[in-house]
């Protein structure tokens, strides 16, 4: 009896010992995933992490783009590097191209929707906004709600006093804790705001799109002999203008669609809503949930924009100002547009309602969307440079002419109390970057600047870079008819000009490309270095 029992205890403690093992292995893992979260959220800057986060995008989709299969046979196949280009160009929503756009079937049209998707400006800040949110969890876990600190019984001189003084920091230390979770409060309800924008957008965009494809003949019949699906281009079209990529499912962008005004109204309300006009949109849909539901955590909002650490999240009257200057630009580039273009070739065959339209939507797409209506190679040189300089500018240039006190104090105390660090007094200017990459470029292709001078010119390498530095895509194009020598094996192709470039100067364009993605986090670059 007493083998039987003390086997039957061994037995036992056996059969257990795997679940007790389970249950410790999660445990651990648990403890370890969240201690590697903190340390994700709270310790790396914020620059590797979204490096990290395009670079396995980039991976992951070139990985879906190279098993996926493209319409055409395997021998006009793209290879790695143009793949591996696609997928970058597509992450960092910049719509560089090398290849022709329905060489792609339409399963890797699916992928790069969702690659778009999840690059874009908006999704990527709806993801910072959980990050803040883990900060503001693990401060108001760090910081207890009360605390009572004990007195000497022999003290009692100083009792009446430390109990005064005890009460005062105990209902400041419950003001600031309310502070705290009206903060993540507001933050929790600002990242559903954020999500809502996108979703009603992207719905809503795409639905209109498809219904307009649908009920006009002469759209509907561009998307059947391109075969085409109506629902796959609807989707990639609105998420890519949305996002401000510039992708479009058809070799000749929206060339094919400059007659189709319709089409063009619907989609230049996308592209503000994505890029320029984002907080000014933002900061009105906050404003009008407030009026209609009088919720405190969007008042709180409104009057903290800068507490919020959004940078999305605008005070009232800079977006005013960004809502003016966003017009001006776009007013200002409309007239100079329509003063030299209007009865160029570029215009032939349109209506003045149509000329007008198509130079909005040119114009509109200039500043960061990069999808175009014509040819810019037949645009005029002048108006190429106005392009440039758009492309150039962040998205939320304004002029402001009132100076903010509060912003100017903090600004100084922290220039005051940090010091500069060696790798902030070695970083360049934005545009010293830029020259130094297009003149790495000229160095790599200078063969082909002496051979082919009229597309290898510094101007149209010049657009390339400064249109993957914006995100933007826009580009020149390459073209038979401008080679010195016209050899018969020529072909033009619905391409951008960086794909007749080499592989090292693709390679580096790749680079510009993450560059421009992340400029933000150089914006102020070059202030140690002294013109004077």
């Amino acid at each position: 009896m007493m083998n039987f029992a003390y086997f039957g205890k061994q037995l036992g403690y056996l059969f257990k010992s795997p679940c007790i093992k389970v249950n410790c292995f999660l445990k651990s893992y648990k403890t370890l995933s969240k201690s590697s979260f903190r340390i994700l959220v709270f310790h790396v800057n914020p620059f590797w992490i979204q490096l990290v986060y395009f670079l396995i995008l980039s991976l992951v989709g070139f990985l879906a783009l190279k098993v996926s299969k493209p319409r055409t046979p395997p021998s006009l196949k793209p290879n790695d590097l143009d793949i591996f280009f696609t997928s970058v160009s597509t992450a960092t929503v910049s719509s560089m191209t090398s290849v022709e756009m329905e060489v792609l079937s339409n399963t890797q049209l699916i992928i790069m929707t969702i690659l778009m998707l999840v690059g874009g400006e908006v999704f990527t800040s709806m993801l910072e906004i959980q990050f803040k949110r883990s900060k503001f969890s693990r401060h108001s876990l760090s910081n207890p709600t009360s605390s009572l600190e004990l007195v000497p019984a022999d003290d009692s001189h100083g009792l009446a006093e430390n109990e005064k003084s005890a009460e005062i920091d105990l209902e400041s230390h419950r003001n600031s804790s309310g502070i705290e979770s009206l903060q993540s409060a507001s933050m929790k309800t600002l990242g559903y705001v954020v999500l809502g924008y996108l979703l009603v957008i992207h719905i809503s965009g795409s639905s209109l799109v498809a219904l307009y494809t649908s009920l006009v003949p002469s759209a509907r019949e561009v998307l059947t002999k391109k075969a085409i699906q109506v629902q796959t281009f609807s989707l990639f079209t609105v998420v890519s203008t949305f996002s401000n990529c510039g992708f479009v499912p058809t070799n000749e962008n929206m060339i094919v669609f400059k007659k189709n005004s319709g089409l063009l109204l619907l989609l230049i309300p996308q592209t503000l809503l994505g890029n320029t006009l984002y907080a000014p949109t933002l900061r009105f849909l906050i404003w009008v949930l407030e009026k209609m539901t009088k919720r405190v955590e969007y008042k709180y909002m409104l009057k903290n924009s800068r507490e919020m650490g959004y940078s999305h999240l605008m005070s009232g009257v800079r977006c005013w100002f960004l809502f003016g200057t966003v017009l001006v630009f776009l007013l200002a580039e409309l007239v100079v547009f329509c003063s030299m273009e209007w009865n160029s070739g570029v215009m032939d065959g349109l209506s003045w309602f149509e000329k007008l339209v198509a130079a909005l939507f040119q114009v509109v797409s200039s500043r960061h969307s990069g999808e175009s209506v014509f040819d810019l190679s037949t645009i005029s040189p002048a108006i190429l440079v106005i392009f440039v300089v758009m492309m150039y500018l962040p998205p939320y240039t304004s002029f402001l002419p009132m100076e903010i006190k509060e912003e100017e104090g903090i600004v100084r105390s922290e220039s005051k109390n940090q010091r500069k660090t060696t790798m902030q007094c070695l970083l360049f200017s934005q545009l010293s970057y830029i020259v130094i990459f297009i003149i790495l470029i000229c160095i790599v292709e200078r063969e082909k600047m002496k051979t082919d001078p009229l597309n290898f010119n510094v101007l149209n390498i010049t657009i390339e870079v400064i249109s993957a530095y914006g995100n933007v895509g826009f580009s020149s194009g390459y073209s038979c008819e401008r080679r010195l020598h016209k050899e018969s094996w020529c072909k033009d192709e619905w391409y951008g000009f960086v794909g007749k470039w080499s592989n090292l100067g693709k390679i580096i364009l790749i680079i510009v490309m993450f560059f421009g993605r992340l400029k933000k986090f150089f914006i102020n670059g070059g202030k140690a270095w002294k013109l004077s």
